[in-house]
Protein backbone atom coordinates (compact mmCIF):
# COMPACT_ATOMS: atom_id res chain seq x y z
CA UNK A 1 0.00 0.00 0.00
CA UNK A 2 1.23 3.45 -0.69
CA UNK A 3 1.84 5.85 1.63
CA UNK A 4 -0.56 8.08 0.08
CA UNK A 5 -3.65 5.77 0.08
CA UNK A 6 -2.74 4.28 3.82
CA UNK A 7 -2.94 8.47 4.71
CA UNK A 8 -6.16 8.27 3.11
CA UNK A 9 -7.60 4.96 4.78
CA UNK A 10 -6.25 6.49 7.87
CA UNK A 11 -7.56 10.08 7.48
CA UNK A 12 -10.95 8.67 6.79
CA UNK A 13 -10.63 6.21 9.90
CA UNK A 14 -10.14 8.72 12.28
CA UNK A 15 -12.76 11.06 11.23
CA UNK A 16 -15.81 8.20 11.15
CA UNK A 17 -14.34 7.39 14.80
CA UNK A 18 -14.92 10.93 15.39
CA UNK A 19 -18.18 12.26 13.86
CA UNK A 20 -19.34 8.43 15.42
CA UNK A 21 -18.06 10.05 18.83
CA UNK A 22 -20.28 13.46 18.20
CA UNK A 23 -23.15 12.11 16.41
CA UNK A 24 -25.75 14.72 15.97
CA UNK A 25 -27.81 14.06 18.87
CA UNK A 26 -24.90 15.24 21.06
CA UNK A 27 -24.30 18.81 22.40
CA UNK A 28 -20.61 19.35 23.22
CA UNK A 29 -19.39 21.90 25.19
CA UNK A 30 -16.61 23.75 22.76
CA UNK A 31 -14.52 23.96 26.37
CA UNK A 32 -13.55 20.58 25.35
CA UNK A 33 -10.83 21.22 23.05
CA UNK A 34 -9.06 23.66 25.38
CA UNK A 35 -7.79 20.29 27.08
CA UNK A 36 -7.94 18.02 24.25
CA UNK A 37 -5.78 20.62 22.25
CA UNK A 38 -3.00 20.88 25.55
CA UNK A 39 -3.04 16.85 25.54
CA UNK A 40 -2.59 17.18 21.75
CA UNK A 41 0.45 18.88 21.71
CA UNK A 42 1.67 17.72 24.62
CA UNK A 43 1.44 13.61 24.10
CA UNK A 44 2.91 14.10 20.49
CA UNK A 45 4.86 17.07 19.69
CA UNK A 46 4.54 21.18 20.16
CA UNK A 47 3.14 22.88 17.40
CA UNK A 48 6.54 24.32 16.71
CA UNK A 49 7.85 20.57 16.32
CA UNK A 50 4.55 20.12 13.89
CA UNK A 51 5.14 22.83 11.67
CA UNK A 52 9.17 21.62 11.03
CA UNK A 53 8.17 18.13 11.90
CA UNK A 54 11.93 18.30 12.87
CA UNK A 55 13.46 18.90 17.00
CA UNK A 56 11.20 22.42 16.65
CA UNK A 57 11.22 25.39 14.97
CA UNK A 58 13.55 27.76 17.26
CA UNK A 59 13.41 25.74 19.98
CA UNK A 60 15.76 26.96 22.77
CA UNK A 61 16.32 24.58 25.88
CA UNK A 62 16.45 27.56 28.45
CA UNK A 63 13.69 29.28 27.15
CA UNK A 64 11.78 27.19 24.60
CA UNK A 65 10.03 28.12 21.43
CA UNK A 66 8.19 31.70 21.87
CA UNK A 67 5.15 30.25 19.51
CA UNK A 68 5.10 27.13 21.48
CA UNK A 69 4.72 29.33 24.83
CA UNK A 70 2.22 31.81 23.11
CA UNK A 71 0.02 28.94 22.26
CA UNK A 72 0.09 27.44 25.75
CA UNK A 73 -0.62 31.17 27.31
CA UNK A 74 -3.62 31.58 24.97
CA UNK A 75 -5.10 27.91 26.00
CA UNK A 76 -4.46 28.49 29.65
CA UNK A 77 -6.14 31.77 29.90
CA UNK A 78 -9.16 30.41 27.46
CA UNK A 79 -9.50 27.52 30.49
CA UNK A 80 -9.35 30.48 32.85
CA UNK A 81 -12.05 32.62 31.47
CA UNK A 82 -14.40 28.72 31.06
CA UNK A 83 -13.83 28.20 35.30
CA UNK A 84 -14.65 32.50 35.77
CA UNK A 85 -17.81 31.57 33.57
CA UNK A 86 -18.73 28.69 35.18
CA UNK A 87 -18.64 30.25 38.45
CA UNK A 88 -15.16 28.03 39.94
CA UNK A 89 -13.92 30.08 42.86
CA UNK A 90 -10.15 30.14 43.58
CA UNK A 91 -10.90 29.98 47.45
CA UNK A 92 -13.35 26.75 46.83
CA UNK A 93 -10.53 25.33 44.90
CA UNK A 94 -8.01 26.38 47.29
CA UNK A 95 -9.88 24.91 50.40
CA UNK A 96 -10.57 21.80 48.24
CA UNK A 97 -6.88 21.34 46.92
CA UNK A 98 -4.49 22.45 50.31
CA UNK A 99 -1.64 19.94 49.77
CA UNK A 100 -1.47 20.79 46.13
CA UNK A 101 -1.65 24.87 46.33
CA UNK A 102 0.72 24.30 49.12
CA UNK A 103 3.06 22.22 46.27
CA UNK A 104 3.02 25.25 43.99
CA UNK A 105 3.44 27.68 46.33
CA UNK A 106 6.71 26.73 47.27
CA UNK A 107 7.40 25.98 43.73
CA UNK A 108 6.35 29.75 43.16
CA UNK A 109 8.56 30.20 46.45
CA UNK A 110 11.52 28.87 45.21
CA UNK A 111 11.94 31.00 42.17
CA UNK A 112 13.52 33.38 44.60
CA UNK A 113 16.49 31.45 45.01
CA UNK A 114 17.00 30.30 41.17
CA UNK A 115 19.91 30.95 39.76
CA UNK A 116 17.59 32.28 36.88
CA UNK A 117 14.49 33.23 38.38
CA UNK A 118 13.45 34.72 35.06
CA UNK A 119 13.53 31.39 33.44
CA UNK A 120 12.20 29.31 36.48
CA UNK A 121 9.12 31.80 36.82
CA UNK A 122 8.15 31.44 32.97
CA UNK A 123 8.58 27.58 33.69
CA UNK A 124 6.38 27.55 36.71
CA UNK A 125 3.49 30.21 35.05
CA UNK A 126 3.16 27.08 32.46
CA UNK A 127 2.97 24.67 35.28
CA UNK A 128 -0.17 26.22 36.51
CA UNK A 129 -1.79 25.19 32.91
CA UNK A 130 -1.92 21.44 34.04
CA UNK A 131 -4.31 22.77 37.17
CA UNK A 132 -6.13 24.90 34.98
CA UNK A 133 -6.81 22.19 32.18
CA UNK A 134 -8.23 19.24 34.56
CA UNK A 135 -10.46 21.79 36.00
CA UNK A 136 -12.09 22.33 33.42
CA UNK A 137 -12.97 18.89 32.92
CA UNK A 138 -13.37 18.17 36.45
CA UNK A 139 -15.88 21.68 36.62
CA UNK A 140 -18.38 19.84 33.31
CA UNK A 141 -21.73 19.01 34.58
CA UNK A 142 -20.44 15.06 33.99
CA UNK A 143 -17.28 14.70 34.42
CA UNK A 144 -17.73 11.13 33.39
CA UNK A 145 -19.25 11.57 30.08
CA UNK A 146 -16.34 14.49 29.19
CA UNK A 147 -13.25 12.18 29.88
CA UNK A 148 -15.04 9.93 27.62
CA UNK A 149 -15.21 12.27 25.13
CA UNK A 150 -11.87 13.63 25.93
CA UNK A 151 -9.57 10.46 26.06
CA UNK A 152 -11.66 8.80 23.26
CA UNK A 153 -10.60 11.83 20.80
CA UNK A 154 -6.80 11.62 21.85
CA UNK A 155 -7.09 7.67 21.65
CA UNK A 156 -8.60 8.35 17.77
CA UNK A 157 -6.12 11.41 17.32
CA UNK A 158 -2.74 9.98 18.55
CA UNK A 159 -2.86 6.11 18.12
CA UNK A 160 -3.77 5.50 14.59
CA UNK A 161 -1.64 8.41 13.11
CA UNK A 162 1.40 7.16 15.59
CA UNK A 163 0.88 3.66 13.47
CA UNK A 164 0.99 5.41 10.14
CA UNK A 165 3.80 7.40 10.81
CA UNK A 166 6.15 4.23 11.81
CA UNK A 167 4.93 2.17 8.49
CA UNK A 168 4.71 4.39 6.24
CA UNK A 169 6.30 7.73 6.81
CA UNK A 170 9.77 6.32 9.01
CA UNK A 171 11.74 9.63 8.39
CA UNK A 172 9.47 11.09 10.96
CA UNK A 173 7.88 8.19 12.87
CA UNK A 174 11.45 6.46 13.58
CA UNK A 175 14.50 7.47 14.75
CA UNK A 176 18.10 5.74 16.12
CA UNK A 177 18.95 4.90 19.26
CA UNK A 178 21.81 6.98 20.05
CA UNK A 179 23.83 4.21 21.57
CA UNK A 180 23.42 1.48 19.69
CA UNK A 181 22.37 3.12 16.28
CA UNK A 182 19.03 0.57 16.20
CA UNK A 183 15.84 2.08 14.62
CA UNK A 184 13.26 2.85 17.12
CA UNK A 185 9.88 3.40 16.84
CA UNK A 186 8.29 7.09 17.72
CA UNK A 187 5.26 7.99 16.22
CA UNK A 188 3.44 11.00 15.81
CA UNK A 189 5.80 11.80 19.51
CA UNK A 190 9.53 12.89 20.04
CA UNK A 191 10.57 9.70 21.50
CA UNK A 192 10.01 5.97 22.21
CA UNK A 193 9.12 6.57 26.07
CA UNK A 194 6.54 9.64 24.72
CA UNK A 195 4.98 6.76 22.07
CA UNK A 196 4.99 4.08 25.40
CA UNK A 197 3.22 6.76 28.16
CA UNK A 198 0.81 8.04 25.95
CA UNK A 199 -0.01 4.38 24.86
CA UNK A 200 0.14 3.45 28.07
CA UNK A 201 -2.30 6.11 29.20
CA UNK A 202 -4.85 5.59 26.31
CA UNK A 203 -4.73 1.89 26.47
CA UNK A 204 -5.66 2.52 30.58
CA UNK A 205 -9.02 4.33 29.52
CA UNK A 206 -9.99 1.65 26.81
CA UNK A 207 -9.41 -0.96 29.29
CA UNK A 208 -11.91 1.31 31.61
CA UNK A 209 -14.28 1.76 28.68
CA UNK A 210 -14.67 -1.90 27.84
CA UNK A 211 -15.46 -2.73 31.67
CA UNK A 212 -18.24 0.87 31.41
CA UNK A 213 -19.34 -1.04 27.95
CA UNK A 214 -19.85 -4.31 29.77
CA UNK A 215 -22.54 -2.78 32.21
CA UNK A 216 -24.37 -0.57 30.18
CA UNK A 217 -27.89 -0.75 28.82
CA UNK A 218 -28.71 -1.57 25.10
CA UNK A 219 -27.20 -4.37 23.18
CA UNK A 220 -26.55 -2.62 19.94
CA UNK A 221 -24.09 0.28 21.22
CA UNK A 222 -22.83 -1.92 24.10
CA UNK A 223 -22.12 -4.53 21.64
CA UNK A 224 -20.01 -1.33 19.44
CA UNK A 225 -18.77 -0.17 22.34
CA UNK A 226 -16.55 -2.95 23.50
CA UNK A 227 -15.31 -3.80 20.12
CA UNK A 228 -14.26 0.15 19.97
CA UNK A 229 -12.55 -0.57 23.22
CA UNK A 230 -11.22 -4.12 22.46
CA UNK A 231 -9.48 -2.86 19.36
CA UNK A 232 -7.92 0.09 20.54
CA UNK A 233 -6.61 -1.93 23.67
CA UNK A 234 -5.00 -3.59 20.86
CA UNK A 235 -3.67 -0.92 19.10
CA UNK A 236 -2.27 0.42 21.88
CA UNK A 237 -0.63 -2.53 23.33
CA UNK A 238 0.74 -3.18 19.73
CA UNK A 239 2.73 0.48 20.00
CA UNK A 240 3.96 -0.15 23.04
CA UNK A 241 5.80 -3.78 21.95
CA UNK A 242 6.45 -1.56 18.55
CA UNK A 243 8.22 0.79 21.02
CA UNK A 244 10.02 -1.13 23.18
CA UNK A 245 8.50 0.84 26.64
CA UNK A 246 8.73 -2.32 28.94
CA UNK A 247 7.93 0.67 31.79
CA UNK A 248 4.85 1.63 30.49
CA UNK A 249 3.55 -1.88 29.56
CA UNK A 250 4.30 -2.98 33.29
CA UNK A 251 2.15 0.60 34.15
CA UNK A 252 -0.86 -0.41 31.63
CA UNK A 253 -1.01 -4.30 32.89
CA UNK A 254 -0.65 -3.05 36.90
CA UNK A 255 -3.42 -0.33 36.28
CA UNK A 256 -5.64 -2.79 34.24
CA UNK A 257 -5.63 -5.30 37.33
CA UNK A 258 -6.48 -2.43 39.86
CA UNK A 259 -9.23 -1.46 37.57
CA UNK A 260 -10.54 -4.99 37.29
CA UNK A 261 -9.77 -5.94 41.24
CA UNK A 262 -11.74 -2.86 42.28
CA UNK A 263 -14.57 -4.45 40.49
CA UNK A 264 -14.82 -7.82 42.30
CA UNK A 265 -16.34 -8.28 45.30
CA UNK A 266 -12.74 -9.56 46.96
CA UNK A 267 -11.85 -5.70 47.27
CA UNK A 268 -14.12 -3.49 49.60
CA UNK A 269 -14.55 -0.33 48.65
CA UNK A 270 -14.81 0.76 52.13
CA UNK A 271 -11.98 -0.26 53.27
CA UNK A 272 -9.61 0.66 50.14
CA UNK A 273 -7.03 2.44 52.20
CA UNK A 274 -6.98 -1.13 54.28
CA UNK A 275 -7.00 -3.33 51.55
CA UNK A 276 -3.51 -1.32 49.98
CA UNK A 277 -1.35 -1.13 53.32
CA UNK A 278 -2.05 -5.04 53.65
CA UNK A 279 -1.28 -5.65 50.27
CA UNK A 280 2.02 -3.20 50.53
CA UNK A 281 3.22 -5.14 53.35
CA UNK A 282 2.85 -8.55 51.51
CA UNK A 283 4.73 -7.15 48.05
CA UNK A 284 7.79 -6.21 51.08
CA UNK A 285 8.33 -9.48 52.55
CA UNK A 286 7.64 -11.29 49.05
CA UNK A 287 10.94 -8.36 48.23
CA UNK A 288 12.58 -9.21 51.04
CA UNK A 289 12.38 -13.17 50.49
CA UNK A 290 12.37 -13.57 46.72
CA UNK A 291 13.71 -10.41 45.26
CA UNK A 292 10.92 -9.29 43.38
CA UNK A 293 12.45 -6.67 42.04
CA UNK A 294 15.55 -8.29 40.24
CA UNK A 295 13.17 -10.92 38.98
CA UNK A 296 10.79 -8.59 37.43
CA UNK A 297 13.83 -6.79 35.85
CA UNK A 298 14.53 -10.01 34.30
CA UNK A 299 11.02 -10.73 32.91
CA UNK A 300 11.13 -6.94 31.46
CA UNK A 301 14.58 -7.81 29.79
CA UNK A 302 16.08 -4.70 31.72
CA UNK A 303 19.48 -4.77 33.62
CA UNK A 304 20.42 -3.63 37.08
CA UNK A 305 21.32 0.02 35.95
CA UNK A 306 18.03 0.75 33.84
CA UNK A 307 19.37 1.04 31.02
CA UNK A 308 22.49 3.36 32.46
CA UNK A 309 19.43 4.96 34.37
CA UNK A 310 21.09 4.67 38.07
CA UNK A 311 24.23 6.01 36.83
CA UNK A 312 22.52 9.19 36.18
CA UNK A 313 20.89 8.90 39.73
CA UNK A 314 24.30 8.63 41.79
CA UNK A 315 25.68 11.94 39.25
CA UNK A 316 22.98 14.39 39.61
CA UNK A 317 22.61 13.36 43.61
CA UNK A 318 25.89 14.13 44.19
CA UNK A 319 25.59 17.21 42.91
CA UNK A 320 23.01 18.42 45.08
CA UNK A 321 24.36 20.66 47.70
CA UNK A 322 20.82 22.01 48.48
CA UNK A 323 19.33 19.20 49.94
CA UNK A 324 16.68 20.94 51.63
CA UNK A 325 15.63 23.55 49.28
CA UNK A 326 16.96 22.73 46.00
CA UNK A 327 17.83 24.79 43.17
CA UNK A 328 14.81 26.41 42.43
CA UNK A 329 11.67 25.50 40.29
CA UNK A 330 12.96 23.79 37.53
CA UNK A 331 16.14 25.11 37.48
CA UNK A 332 18.59 22.22 38.13
CA UNK A 333 19.38 21.57 34.74
CA UNK A 334 20.75 24.90 34.00
CA UNK A 335 24.17 26.73 33.82
CA UNK A 336 27.02 25.27 34.65
CA UNK A 337 25.24 22.05 36.17
CA UNK A 338 23.81 21.21 32.53
CA UNK A 339 27.16 21.83 31.13
CA UNK A 340 29.18 19.70 33.43
CA UNK A 341 26.51 16.39 32.71
CA UNK A 342 27.24 17.65 29.11
CA UNK A 343 30.28 16.81 29.10
CA UNK A 344 30.23 13.77 30.99
CA UNK A 345 27.46 12.51 29.15
CA UNK A 346 27.65 12.66 25.51
CA UNK A 347 24.26 12.00 24.70
CA UNK A 348 23.13 15.09 26.75
CA UNK A 349 20.31 14.46 29.15
CA UNK A 350 17.86 17.37 30.36
CA UNK A 351 16.21 15.18 33.05
CA UNK A 352 17.21 12.42 35.94
CA UNK A 353 14.66 9.99 34.50
CA UNK A 354 13.40 9.44 37.88
CA UNK A 355 10.05 11.75 38.49
CA UNK A 356 11.33 12.01 42.64
CA UNK A 357 14.86 12.73 41.96
CA UNK A 358 13.80 14.79 39.84
CA UNK A 359 11.91 17.13 42.02
CA UNK A 360 14.29 16.69 44.53
CA UNK A 361 17.18 18.33 42.74
CA UNK A 362 14.11 21.34 41.82
CA UNK A 363 12.93 21.69 44.56
CA UNK A 364 14.96 19.09 47.94
CA UNK A 365 13.36 17.57 50.96
CA UNK A 366 10.82 20.13 51.87
CA UNK A 367 9.39 19.41 47.64
CA UNK A 368 9.57 16.15 47.91
CA UNK A 369 7.67 15.97 51.25
CA UNK A 370 4.98 18.35 49.68
CA UNK A 371 4.91 16.20 46.83
CA UNK A 372 4.26 13.06 48.62
CA UNK A 373 1.79 14.63 50.71
CA UNK A 374 -0.39 15.79 47.14
CA UNK A 375 -0.04 11.82 46.58
CA UNK A 376 -1.22 10.71 49.67
CA UNK A 377 -4.12 13.48 50.15
CA UNK A 378 -4.78 12.34 46.22
CA UNK A 379 -5.08 8.54 46.66
CA UNK A 380 -7.68 9.29 50.22
CA UNK A 381 -9.82 11.67 47.65
CA UNK A 382 -10.11 8.59 45.33
CA UNK A 383 -10.95 6.04 48.05
CA UNK A 384 -13.57 7.94 49.03
CA UNK A 385 -15.03 8.20 45.68
CA UNK A 386 -14.92 4.57 45.44
CA UNK A 387 -17.95 4.76 47.35
CA UNK A 388 -19.86 7.93 45.92
CA UNK A 389 -18.71 8.10 42.20
CA UNK A 390 -17.25 4.70 41.54
CA UNK A 391 -16.52 4.73 37.57
CA UNK A 392 -14.79 7.59 38.03
CA UNK A 393 -12.51 7.03 40.89
CA UNK A 394 -11.85 3.65 39.59
CA UNK A 395 -10.12 5.04 36.18
CA UNK A 396 -8.29 7.55 38.50
CA UNK A 397 -7.19 5.10 40.73
CA UNK A 398 -5.63 3.33 37.91
CA UNK A 399 -3.98 6.48 36.76
CA UNK A 400 -2.64 7.05 39.82
CA UNK A 401 -0.93 3.77 40.57
CA UNK A 402 0.56 3.98 36.85
CA UNK A 403 1.53 7.45 37.10
CA UNK A 404 3.58 7.02 40.07
CA UNK A 405 5.39 3.73 38.90
CA UNK A 406 5.99 5.20 35.60
CA UNK A 407 8.06 8.18 37.63
CA UNK A 408 10.53 5.74 38.91
CA UNK A 409 12.21 5.65 35.69
CA UNK A 410 10.94 8.57 33.89
CA UNK A 411 10.73 12.12 35.04
CA UNK A 412 6.88 12.77 34.36
CA UNK A 413 6.64 15.67 37.18
CA UNK A 414 8.32 18.12 35.44
CA UNK A 415 7.22 21.27 32.66
CA UNK A 416 4.19 21.04 29.91
CA UNK A 417 4.33 17.07 30.48
CA UNK A 418 1.11 14.86 29.35
CA UNK A 419 2.10 12.81 32.53
CA UNK A 420 1.81 16.18 34.60
CA UNK A 421 -1.24 16.86 33.35
CA UNK A 422 -2.75 12.92 34.29
CA UNK A 423 -1.54 13.65 37.83
CA UNK A 424 -3.34 16.75 38.58
CA UNK A 425 -6.60 15.54 36.64
CA UNK A 426 -6.40 12.54 39.22
CA UNK A 427 -5.15 14.41 42.18
CA UNK A 428 -7.43 17.42 42.28
CA UNK A 429 -10.51 17.89 43.28
CA UNK A 430 -13.37 20.52 41.78
CA UNK A 431 -15.86 21.70 43.91
CA UNK A 432 -19.45 22.09 41.84
CA UNK A 433 -19.60 25.32 40.35
CA UNK A 434 -23.12 27.51 41.45
CA UNK A 435 -24.38 28.08 37.52
CA UNK A 436 -23.05 24.45 36.08
CA UNK A 437 -26.81 23.42 35.05
CA UNK A 438 -26.09 26.46 32.28
CA UNK A 439 -24.53 24.15 29.92
CA UNK A 440 -26.58 21.18 28.46
CA UNK A 441 -24.61 17.68 29.58
CA UNK A 442 -23.61 15.04 27.01
CA UNK A 443 -26.79 12.56 26.12
CA UNK A 444 -25.04 9.50 28.04
CA UNK A 445 -26.18 5.66 28.42
CA UNK A 446 -27.31 4.29 31.41
CA UNK A 447 -26.10 1.28 33.63
CA UNK A 448 -28.43 -1.32 34.72
CA UNK A 449 -27.89 0.24 37.73
CA UNK A 450 -28.89 3.81 36.70
CA UNK A 451 -25.47 5.33 36.56
CA UNK A 452 -25.68 7.23 33.61
CA UNK A 453 -21.91 6.69 31.02
CA UNK A 454 -21.93 8.36 27.58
Amino acid sequence: MSPSLATLITLAGVLFLLRYESGPRQELRPAIWLPLLWLGFTGSRFLSQWLDLGAGGGFNFDEGSPLDAAVFFVLMCAGAVVLVRRGVGVGDVVRANVWLVLFLAYGLMSVAWSDEPFIALKRWVKVTGHPIMALVILSEPDPVASLKVLFKRLGYLLLPTSLLFIKYYPQYGRSFDPWAGTPLNIGVMLTKNDLGYVSMVLGLFFVWNLLCARQAVGMPRRRREMVLSLGFIFLAVWLLILADSKTSLACLAAGSAVMIGLGTPLVSKRHFGIWVVVVGLLALWLESTFDLYHAALVLLGRNPTLTDRTIIWDTVLAMQDRPWVGFGFESFWLGSRLEKLWSIYWWRPTQAHNGYIEIYLHLGAVGVALLLAVILSAFRKIARRLQQDFLLARLQMALLLAILMFNYTEAGFKGVHFIWTMFYLVAMACPRPANVTREAPVPALRLASGRRVP
